[in-house]
């Protein structure tokens, strides 16, 4: 005879024989052309559900690769997304919501390993405290193109911090109810910053975030030279996340807490300053020639201050032109046209659990 009991049939949880109830979640895996990592990926996702109760569902939104063939292969949900739906980065945990049933959804990515135990802890502080929407834990990262710069951003990044945090980046484990009061898990037309757009609403109504000082999950990113990734942040739109939060968050009640908690606002609004001031020195030298010349000096002399900063020539010119694209990519992102966040995301169902 079964020690579990169902108590419903998309059970949140399950009634054990002592009394306990053990409660389900739902583990959401989010996928873009993750073939070499995602069979790894889902084995530790179903491996860590609290005694087998839950599921797992693959959100793909438009893999080319062996993602979905491979992930068919296991006893989940795999949907992707089907036009006029496109890839983004806030499209993934919306899609895979849609398609959750547990009362505690779990976001990671494809090229994740999510550990044994997180879940069984983070649905204990849950339980525990009322008022927190989402906990988490700390990504390890096992491979990136420079290993010190990953690790001086983990430790330094405030939302990276022990406690409570404004954010949860790379994903965690968020209940159901604070989703639903927030009215989506994820906005379809962020290309970045779909996290702290889900944590500022999150906030605003009162709920906390916390981090746990424990791992979450193994992340195994990009080892692409720094340049190279930039190039392909911009052409998948990765860059345009900061212009879109701020069109999805204009005339919201949050909008001044979204507008303080950002830096990288005024940081941006800096490279604009530095734009305008070489505009102002080309339009205003006695010729062309010096304009361009004082323009080159005042180029040279903040990427000067930057590498003495941060320690090093190379380091400071990539930061530099890295500014530079981001803050291109801001006014581009603000005028994109949106969709409503919370419509259907058109879908279909590939291979579903049995």
């Amino acid at each position: 005879m079964s020690d579990v009991t169902v108590l419903s049939i998309n059970a949140p949880a399950v009634l054990h024989a002592n009394g306990d109830v053990i409660l389900g979640v739902s583990i959401i895996i989010k996928t873009l052309n993750e073939e070499k990592r995602i069979a790894a990926t889902i084995e530790s996702a179903l491996a860590a559900l609290p005694r087998g109760i839950g599921e797992v569902i693959i959100a793909d939104s438009g893999s080319r690769d062996r993602t979905v063939e491979i992930a068919s292969g296991y006893p989940v949900t795999v949907v992707q997304i089907a036009p006029p739906a496109q890839a983004s980065c806030g499209i993934g945990p919306q899609l895979g919501f849609q398609y959750s049933t547990f009362d505690h959804v779990c976001l990671l990515d494809g090229d994740m390993i999510l550990d044994p135990e997180f879940l069984h802890e983070a649905l204990s502080f849950l339980a525990g405290n009322p008022d927190v929407a989402g906990v988490t834990g700390h990504v390890e990262e096992m491979q990136t193109a420079n290993l010190e710069y990953a690790r001086r951003v983990q430790r330094n990044a405030p939302e990276n911090r022990i406690g409570d945090i404004d954010r949860m980046n790379g994903g965690g484990l968020y209940r159901r109810s604070a989703i639903e009061k927030a009215g989506y898990i994820s906005d379809r037309n962020l290309h970045g910053y779909e996290e702290f757009d889900l944590g500022v609403r999150l906030r605003s109504l009162g709920w906390r975030l916390h981090r746990l000082d424990r791992r979450f999950v193994s992340h195994f990113g990009h080892t692409a030279n720094s340049y190279r990734l930039l190039m392909r942040r911009w052409n998948s739109k990765y860059l345009y996340g900061t212009g879109e939060l701020l069109r999805a968050s204009v005339g919201k009640p949050y909008f001044g807490r979204l507008i303080a908690e950002l830096p990288e606002l005024k940081l941006w609004a800096a490279v604009y300053c530095w734009w305008a001031a070489s505009i102002v020195i080309l339009v205003t030298a006695p010729g062309l020639l010096t304009g361009l010349a004082m323009v080159i000096a005042l180029a040279a002399a903040i990427v000067l201050l930057i590498s003495i900063k941060k320690g090093g020539f190379a380091m400071g010119l990539y930061t530099v032109v890295a500014w530079c694209f981001h803050a291109a990519a801001v006014p581009v992102g603000f005028f994109r046209r949106r969709l409503p966040p919370q419509s259907w995301i058109e879908s279909r169902t590939i291979g579903a659990a049995q």
